[in-house]
């Protein structure tokens, strides 16, 4: 049996663990930049607030209605989602964290007759203890669970856990879940089944293998038919390797000189390689793209992408920024408004043990470079997220007399909640 934990409503959850006073209020989380919202309360929803609407628009479309906003806050919202992970670690034979708000988990061990108390136990100790709602699916596959957890979120008959484990079951699941909502059938799949008459998950099962396989000639396709009729087809390394790592952001207005380009790339590199380090991985590509406003017509438009090998994988900050650096310049050219860039990192593996070439950096300068890293991600982890950081990452704005000027962050986040988690500044102060 298998199960996966969802976090309910995640941004919004997190920014009221600290907030109580806006449980059953409408609440919205904006992009980088405070350009559009990405997540939304039940309240919210109810209001009609669309996903990805432009923020500008809120007081437009909603001028009556009184709605909490907030800018991105990943610093909070990965110390706490780790708060679950480890309580889900402490309760499960074993699990795999699958994204920031979804851990699946392998239920082998625990009597079937006792799961669904199991679960209802663990969403209470979650809430208890870090004041986090989430819904817990749980079935014979993966592709079952996730369905299983969305009715656990929508029905509250299911006491937040939902299990299927009968035939019975099965099928009311399938018949309630619309295609385009089956894990593991993207958008395009998903309109060619529905041209086809699939309009639900159970439409899709009822069909014979042979013809899924001949309609689509796609192994994906096949194992999530095999998942919706009970067969556990996914693998599970297929879960846990990310081919690539991928940070990029749209600019807070547009930058056209290369200096500034680089201190944004340099700040998603650094994240590539802080992200590489988390998961125990090294990366053998380093990629970078960048591209113009699509949007602003009047402009010239261009984009570009290239990637670089390095001769050795590596998860080293200095290593990935300068390879960034280096492809960035590559790509850049002058006379263009650009409004977006980002990293990628590639040829991902393991990080121990890793072949050295004879013409790359020696074991010394090589276990140097580990080393302040690890003492880097530590302070950083104390102290908060960019504490310390790479000259190249810093932002710079001129002042009235021309002079240049170091500042932190140049990314828009005026609804920014605090982090008292994880900053001593922001600890809570109870008078």
């Amino acid at each position: 049996m298998y199960g996966i934990a969802d976090i309910d409503n995640c941004y919004v959850s997190c920014e009221r663990v600290f907030r109580p006073d806006l449980v059953g209020k409408p609440v919205v989380v904006l992009s980088n930049n405070d350009g559009m919202i990405v997540a939304r309360s039940n309240e919210a929803k109810a209001l009609g607030i669309k996903d990805c609407t432009p923020y500008f628009q809120l007081a437009e479309q909603f001028p009556n209605e009184k709605i909490a906003v907030f800018s991105s806050n990943y610093e909070l919202y990965g110390e706490l989602t780790g708060r679950v992970i480890s309580i889900i670690r402490k309760e499960t034979p074993a699990y795999f964290r699958y994204s920031i708000d979804e851990c699946f988990m392998y239920l082998d061990g625990i009597e079937s007759v006792k799961l669904q108390q199991w679960g209802e136990n663990l969403h209470k100790r979650v809430k208890r203890e870090v004041g986090m709602p989430i819904s817990i699916g749980l079935a014979p596959t993966k592709t079952l669970a996730k369905i299983a957890s969305k009715l656990a979120k929508k029905y509250e008959v299911y006491k937040h856990c939902c299990m299927i484990d009968t035939d019975y079951k099965l099928e009311k699941a399938l018949e309630w879940c619309p295609i385009e909502d089956v894990w593991g059938i993207g958008r395009r799949y998903a309109a060619k089944l529905q041209s086809l008459g699939c309009k639900t998950a159970l439409d899709f099962a009822k069909h014979h293998k042979d013809w899924v396989r001949q309609t689509f000639n796609n192994i994906n396709m096949v194992r999530t038919w095999q998942e919706l009729n009970g067969e556990d087809a996914v693998p599970n390394e297929q879960l846990a390797n990310k081919k690539s790592i991928c940070t990029s952001r749209s600019f807070n207005g547009m930058i056209s000189d290369i200096d500034s380009l680089k201190t944004q790339v340099s700040n998603y590199a650094a994240r590539c390689a802080e992200k590489l380090r988390q998961q125990n991985t090294v990366a053998s590509i380093v990629g970078v793209f960048l591209n113009t406003n699509t949007f602003r017509e009047d402009l010239a438009q261009y984009w570009n992408f290239k990637e670089r090998q390095l001769i050795t994988p590596t998860s080293s900050t200095i290593t990935i920024v300068q390879a960034a650096n280096d492809v960035l310049q590559s790509i850049y050219r002058p006379g263009y408004q650009y409004k977006k860039a980002g990293v990628i990192v590639m040829g991902i593996g393991p990080d121990s043990p890793i072949q050295q070439d004879l013409f790359d950096i020696n074991a010394e300068q090589f276990q140097k470079m580990k080393r302040l890293d690890e003492v880097v991600d530590r302070i950083n982890r104390m102290h908060g997220s960019e504490t310390i950081v790479l000259g190249s990452q810093q932002y710079t704005k001129k002042d009235g007399k021309g002079k240049a000027d170091v500042f932190a962050n140049a990314i828009k986040h005026d609804f920014k909640s605090k982090n008292p988690t994880t900053r001593w500044s922001d600890i809570i102060k109870l008078s």
